[in-house]
């Protein structure tokens, strides 16, 4: 009765063993040999401990990085064993392609964990039932087709009689390997349709994923995009950016731009954070209203500085929802407005005297300098000392603050970079045929993005000159 100590293979029993031959079939025993001593473990001091190969497959299951081989599974992949799996293969084909080493070696390893975890289900090896029955019993294999990194596998499947047997390494359903699944989404992300995705796929793996599969792929996305955009918030944001970007969605026959509210805030840390995205017909102060009142559902409580572009109605909508916010109309928006109408012959000229207006030393100085523009350039360009006198009080807020803080708040640049990252994405599709489709694509931009943001710069003097302005709105914790 072979035991599970008789199925664990060492370099050694590999190496002196005459059975290791050159030929296919051959060859093919010897796969056998190497992927049972991965799988199994066990018993012989020349294999793998369980434990091992458990540890290995429990960091697989989670989505961790498995990391350096121990000591003693390198002392078995030696450079003698690989020349003998690779005996008699040559060519790209036999170690890569379908049908190849890497593949066949796959299959069996994905058999062998599977039979051992059967086994660790059963509660006894194969042919070694308990006296008097155990209840329960292995009932052959069911054929399958595993889309793995090297290509289609064609995989058998362990069942038992009892049909209680749930595996994790392939589980019941799944046709491909998770690490495949990885980069479907990641293709998804960069912008690619899913025409593109099952084209590329077929061309390098072979046929098996197709626009359905990716569908439900990425349909786990839209999961995870939802529990995003319902988390819990933090009490309070020093800084909060608000701006839209417009989209194009299907809607029946013709083809609608849709606006996508985002909002980004800067904690106590310094850290920015993507706090959620909407989708209305078109941007206006009413939805706005809605987004901020969800947010402070949400768990915010308190916001310092709202950075807005100039949309009209915008600051009432903050007001009524935090009424002791300071709005900051982004400079960048109000400048690029005023210019639009100025011909080039005087925009130089008449850009230099608004900055004298927005780099002001403080308030006072800024109304000044205001007061000079009107003056110089009423008589030609009455509409820009008119819109900047209406917005006054929502322009010059941040020169209350030293300069490591303006320049924080001075403009809308930072939710900014972020849409055009998201364009970036979207600007291979013509449009979205659902608002869901954008939602998971849009969602993957963002969190492609936040992994190469950096922390506030200079935060701690920034977080200190809110404090001196803001006293207790600001915990004594945080400084």
């Amino acid at each position: 009765m072979p035991t599970k100590k008789s199925h664990s293979i060492g370099i050694e029993n590999l190496r002196d063993r005459d059975v290791i031959k050159r030929s296919e079939p051959e060859g093919r025993a010897q796969l056998d040999d190497v992927a049972r001593g991965l799988a199994a473990g066990g018993g012989s001091d020349r294999g793998l401990r369980r434990e091992v190969v458990d540890d290995a497959v429990d960091r697989a299951r989670a989505g961790l990085p498995v990391g350096e081989l121990p000591d003693e599974v390198r002392e078995q992949l030696t450079d003698e064993l690989i020349d003998e799996l690779l005996a008699g293969r040559r060519g790209q084909q036999e170690v890569f392609g379908p049908g190849g080493l890497l593949g066949d070696l796959t299959r069996r390893l994905v058999e062998r964990a599977m039979a051992a975890e059967l086994t660790e289900h059963l509660g006894y090896e194969p042919h070694a039932e308990p006296s008097g029955g155990a209840g329960n019993t292995r009932n052959g294999a069911t054929p399958k087709t595993l889309l793995t990194d090297h290509g289609p596998v064609r995989i058998a499947a362990p069942r038992d009689r009892a049909a209680t047997f749930e595996p994790q390494l392939v589980k019941k359903g799944q046709r491909r390997i998770p690490g495949l699944d990885d980069k479907i989404v990641a293709l998804y992300a960069g912008g690619m349709t899913t025409r593109d995705i099952e084209t590329y796929i077929t061309e390098l793996y072979g046929p098996g994923v197709g626009r359905d599969t990716v569908s439900r792929v990425t349909a786990a996305v839209l999961e995870d995009a939802k529990a995003w955009q319902t988390r819990p918030l933090e009490a309070v944001y020093p800084i909060v950016y608000l701006d839209a970007l417009v989209v194009k969605i299907r809607d029946g026959q013709a083809v609608r731009n849709v606006a996508c509210y985002l909002a980004i805030g800067v904690n106590l840390d310094g850290e920015r954070d993507v706090l959620g995205m909407w989708f209305q017909r078109s941007e206006g102060a009413k939805f706005w209203l809605h987004v901020l009142t969800e947010l402070k559902t949400r768990g915010i409580q308190d916001v310092l500085v709202c950075c807005v572009d100039g949309l009209a109605g915008f600051p009432d909508a903050i007001e009524a929802v935090y009424p002791k916010a300071w709005v900051q109309t982004c400079l960048v928006h109000q400048v690029r407005a005023s210019l639009r109408f100025v011909p080039d012959k005087d925009k130089r000229a008449v850009a230099a005297d608004l900055k004298r207006i927005y780099t002001a030393a403080d308030r006072d100085h800024a109304e000044a300098e205001l007061e000079r523009f009107a003056e110089k350039w009423d008589h030609r360009y009455p509409m820009i000392s008119a819109s900047w006198i209406e917005r006054f009080e929502q322009i010059v807020p941040f020169l209350a603050f030293p300069p490591d803080l303006r320049r924080v708040v001075y403009t809308t640049n930072t939710i900014e970079a972020l849409n055009r990252q998201i364009r970036k994405v979207i600007k291979t599709r013509g449009s979205f045929p659902t608002e869901d489709s954008a939602r998971k694509l849009i969602y993957l931009a963002i969190t492609g993005a936040q992994t190469k943001w950096r922390h506030v710069y200079n935060w701690s003097a920034a977080l200190l000159a809110l404090r001196i302005h803001f006293g207790d709105r600001i915990p004594d914790n945080a400084i």
